[in-house]
C-alpha cells in the first residue's frame, strides 16, 4: 500500500500550472512590497539614537558608567532594532515582531517621564545631570529623552499597521522595567545613581505596568495608515482594490 503522506513521482515532476501552483508555498509567490520612506525615516532614528549616545559618552565624565542607565540601554536598542527594521523595510522582508517594537516604544517612554515629570529625581533611568553642562551633556538628553521617544511613535502611528499588539504584552514589557527598578533600589552604587526615593519608585513602578496597558488599548483603536500606494493587499495575497 502507498504511503498517503509521500508525494508522489507523477506529482513532484509535473509541469502543468495546476499541478506547479499545488506545490508552490504562498510565500515563494506573495508581491514584495518595499517601503523606502519607511526604510529612510527609520535609519535616521537609528542615527538620531546613536548620535545622542555619542554625545552623552563624550560629555559624561564617565563613560563607561552611562551602560548601566536605562536611558541609555533603551535607545541602544532603538538603534540596532530600527537599523534591522529599515534594512527590512528597505528589501521588502517582514516587519520585525510588534513584540520587540512596542516593547521599545513603553521603554523609550519610561525615561522621558522621569525626566520631565520627575525633576530633580536623579533616578538612573535618565542620563545623569551636571551642574554646567557642556555643549554635549546639554544636547544628549534632548535627543535620547525628547526626539528618539517622539521620532518611535510617529513611526508606529504613521508607519505600523494597527492591531498587531497582544493582550500577553502587558504584563512581559514592564518584566523588564521593573526588574530595573528593582535593581537600582538594591545596588543604587552599580546603577550610577542615588536610590530613587519611595514616591518615585512607585510612579516608575506604575508608569511600567500602565503603559503597556495604554499603548495596547490605543493600538486596538487606531485608524489603519496608508503605508503604501499599491493595489495589492498588504497583509496577503487577494483580490485588487
Amino acid at each position: 500500500m502507498s504511503d498517503p503522506t509521500r508525494t508522489s513521482q507523477s506529482t513532484r515532476h509535473a509541469t502543468d500550472p495546476a499541478a506547479a501552483a499545488a506545490r508552490t508555498p504562498a510565500a515563494a509567490v506573495a508581491p514584495t512590497i518595499r517601503r523606502p520612506r519607511a526604510a529612510a525615516f527609520r535609519a535616521l532614528l537609528a542615527a538620531a539614537a546613536l548620535t545622542g549616545l555619542l554625545l552623552a559618552v563624550l560629555g559624561s565624565p564617565a563613560p563607561a558608567q552611562l551602560a548601566t542607565r536605562f536611558t541609555v540601554q533603551a535607545n541602544l536598542a532603538l538603534a540596532l532594532v530600527s537599523a534591522g527594521s529599515a534594512h527590512r523595510a528597505w528589501t521588502g522582508r517582514r516587519p520585525v515582531s510588534p513584540r520587540i517594537t512596542g516593547a521599545l516604544l513603553t521603554f523609550l517612554a519610561l525615561p522621558a517621564l522621569a525626566h520631565y515629570a520627575l525633576p530633580g529625581a536623579g533616578t538612573a533611568f535618565t542620563l545623569p545631570e551636571a551642574g554646567t553642562p557642556t555643549t554635549a551633556q546639554a544636547i544628549a538628553p534632548q535627543l535620547l529623552h525628547v526626539l528618539t521617544p517622539l521620532a518611535a511613535l510617529a513611526d508606529w502611528l504613521l508607519l505600523t499597521g494597527p492591531r498587531g499588539f497582544r493582550l500577553s504584552y502587558a504584563w512581559q514589557w514592564p518584566a523588564y522595567p521593573l526588574l530595573y527598578l528593582a535593581f537600582a533600589l538594591a545596588f543604587p552604587a552599580t546603577a550610577g545613581a542615588p536610590s530613587p526615593t519611595v514616591t518615585t519608585a512607585l510612579t516608575l513602578a506604575l508608569a511600567s505596568c500602565l503603559l503597556p496597558l495604554i499603548t495596547i488599548g490605543i493600538d486596538q483603536v487606531r485608524p489603519a495608515p496608508r503605508l503604501h500606494n499599491n493595489r495589492i493587499s498588504p497583509q496577503r495575497i487577494g483580490p485588487l482594490k
